[in-house]
């Protein structure tokens, strides 16, 4: 339950006027329930106990990754009284998407070794993988503007009066939520819409191909900070401009001289016999000569050389062409699914901040915005609700050595990983829940109960932040909406809850309101919940070792299960198995015969460990972790130690200068679990 609503605006006792003020209350944009999300801004922004989960270096300048959804962050900042000077958020398209992690099955540390010696190439494409679930991308559209409303209204109460807020999108939604960010932050604060190529040309039988995305550019109010950037020459313009030499093999064009068509009269005087008005002094006009800067045309009329390597580019429009998408063999790759190219982040936040200024992205994904920021000297602040982004900007940061501190926000929601697993793990372990075909998509199944018969089952959606309280605009919704629709038969709806704003207020209110044939009973979903998460087994030898003249530790991993991901390969194994049987039977007698090659772990359960790290400040299970050594199993089994690539393959070994107190194992499904040693 939350421990408090901080207030969006300023002063909640000056009441409506004010209200009226930070963000219209008679909404321009109109569609279903556009109304409901006001009484979420009139109650305000949820805050939560946060807990330190972290610590990387001693972080003076006070960059946060947090663990949490944004609204959730937004109030923890506020609360802190943290602003930010810069805001780029790449939230979901609302494209009917999902979009998934590949999961690689690393090398047995010992079979890896083996095939090094024997020069055997380690071959990405004959890795084993499988795919998981990062987030949906499937809403109804009223649904998606109310809970980007409640995100924009969240982020704008904790800008600087000098900050800016980029926000990108595509089709799908961009010009719905153009009109969002009208009524959020102003029409006169609309600075562009920023066109970004994104692909290039191909074919769609349908209509024109989509190669662009969106970016919304809006300032938080007239008082902006920003620094317009430059855009290199084109190959073409420099052809086309730039087409003479100089006897030193410079390129350069020749700019006019003269005064003609200049506001003014410009310098009148003689220069090499020309009379005439010029743009410059003659002193001037005297050091562009000693300097070799005038270039005579055939009538001796002097011109000035302006040199290509001497300028720095043109003033970016929002025509953004020169940007390319992030390919699989980049530097910058890190294998998340919606990342954007470095150069598109660097050009935001070179225009719209200064060093020292804080950037945020509540959306982080794959932490580009904070990588970024970091390498550019401004503060930041990266946000995100599932798991393996905060574990791949973590990564991200300590290759790039920043410092900072990751945060966790406890709303009551033990995350599986992320929203769309956690919501998929959930149906399987509420015993009795079933589909239903008789009722609508907003009840999740039906539990039959021998008094009662089908019990239609609503669960909150763990992706949209406004079904996370029951208040009573929700129960209103589930009295006036849903039920009604129900058939006949119905004696009993069972009503999970995340968090619940007042019980007997909300059970005097189902009194009051609801329909007396019709009970409702209330559950809380934490209960639930709390079985989601099991921690791995994992055995291991921690021993002293002698280095020449140095000491330190080692430990070597003997053993690690994870029924976490041995189930989701049975799984995978399972539907291969079914799909290659089908394709067997459809084209039987054809001579297309497929066999099935399931993916198989070894008894030590090794290829199932994509990061180590050791602790060597307390034993304290839960207390705040601190990394003293560290290694990164990649996808081809090759160490990253300490954040620095190696040509090493994985020995099973972790070797720390101190004694380590405690060891964290992440499995390659983003599962991390702590052990004592």
């Amino acid at each position: 339950m939350a421990i408090k609503y901080v207030p969006y605006f300023p002063n909640t006792l000056e009441g409506q006027a004010l209200l009226d003020n930070f963000v219209r209350t008679k909404r321009i944009l109109r569609y279903r329930d556009n109304n409901k999300v006001i009484e979420h801004i009139e109650r305000g922004m949820p805050f939560y106990e946060t807990e330190l989960q972290e610590k990387i270096g001693k972080n003076p300048d006070g960059n946060l990754i947090i663990r949490g959804e944004c609204v959730s962050a937004c109030a923890y900042l506020k609360d802190k009284g943290i602003s930010v000077d810069l805001v780029y958020i790449d939230p979901p398209f609302a494209s009917g998407a999902d979009y998934a992690k590949k999961v690689y099955i690393r090398r047995n540390p010992k079979v890896a070794e083996a095939m090094r010696q024997a020069e055997i190439e380690l071959d990405v494409e004959e890795l084993k993988a499988f795919e998981e679930k990062m987030y949906g991308d499937i809403w109804d559209k009223e649904r998606y503007l109310n809970w980007m409303y409640e995100n924009l209204m969240a982020i704008k109460s904790v800008m600087s009066d000098t900050a800016s807020i980029y926000v990108h999108l595509d089709w799908h939604i961009g010009h719905y939520v153009k009109v969002l960010m009208d009524e959020v932050f102003g029409e006169d604060n609309f600075r562009n819409e920023i066109v970004w190529k994104r692909s290039t040309a191909h074919n769609d039988s349908t209509g024109f191909a989509n190669l662009h995305d969106s970016i919304f550019y809006y300032s938080k109010s007239l008082d902006l900070f920003f620094d317009i950037p430059l855009v290199p020459y084109t190959q073409e313009y420099i052809d086309r401009y730039y087409n003479k030499e100089d006897e030193n093999g410079r390129k350069y064009l020749d700019r006019d001289l003269s005064a003609k068509g200049l506001k003014g009269s410009g310098y009148s005087y003689a220069w090499k016999g020309k009379s005439g008005y010029w743009r410059c002094p003659i002193t001037t006009m005297e050091r562009f000569e000693k300097e070799g800067r005038l270039y005579y045309t055939n009538n001796d009329t002097p011109r000035y050389k302006q040199y290509l390597d001497e300028m720095e580019g043109v003033p970016a429009q929002d025509l953004w062409t020169d940007i390319f998408a992030v390919n699989s063999q980049a530097d910058e790759r890190v294998d998340y699914p919606t990342q954007k190219p470095e150069s598109l982040l660097e050009r935001i936040i070179r225009a719209s901040s200064d060093k020292g200024m804080v950037v945020a992205d509540f959306f982080g994904g794959s932490g580009v915005t904070a990588s970024v920021s970091h390498k550019l000297n401004r503060r930041f602040i990266h946000c995100d609700i599932g798991i393996n982004s905060i574990q791949t900007v973590r990564d991200r940061l300590m290759a790039a050595k920043a410092e900072f501190d990751i945060l966790e926000i406890k709303d009551g929601v033990s995350l599986y990983r992320n929203p769309v697993q956690t919501m998929e793990k959930l149906k399987s372990l509420i015993i009795g829940l079933r589909n239903e075909d008789a009722l609508d998509k907003f009840w999740e199944g039906s539990i039959m109960d021998t008094k009662c018969g089908m019990m239609p089952v609503y669960l909150p959606n763990l992706m949209d932040s406004s079904t996370r309280l029951l208040d009573k605009p929700l129960m209103n919704r589930i009295i006036r909406e849903a039920m009604p629709d129900l058939p006949d038969d119905v004696k009993r709806v069972i009503v999970y809850y995340i968090d619940i704003i007042d019980r007997k207020e909300i059970e005097q209110f189902i009194k009051e309101q609801g329909n007396p044939l019709i009970e409702i009973e209330l559950r809380d979903l934490k209960q639930v919940l709390d079985n989601v998460v099991v921690e791995d087994y994992a055995e291991w030898q921690l021993a002293e070792t002698q280095d020449n003249l140095f000491k330190g530790w080692q430990v070597e991993i003997i053993q690690f299960h994870s029924d976490r991901v041995l189930k989701k390969i049975e799984a995978i194994n399972l539907k291969g198995e079914q799909q290659v049987a089908q394709f067997n039977l459809k084209n039987s007698g054809k001579g297309k015969e497929k066999k099935h090659s399931p993916i198989t772990i070894s008894d030590e359960g090794l290829e199932t460990i994509e990061w180590i790290s050791l602790d060597c400040s307390t034993a304290d299970k839960e207390g705040i972790w601190h990394s003293n050594s560290e290694v990164k199993i990649d996808k081809l089994g090759y160490t990253i130690r300490n954040g620095i690539k190696t040509n090493e393959l994985w020995d099973a070994r972790i070797r720390c200068d101190h004694k380590p107190l405690r060891m964290k194992i992440r499995n390659i499904c983003g599962d991390e679990t702590v052990y004592t040693l």
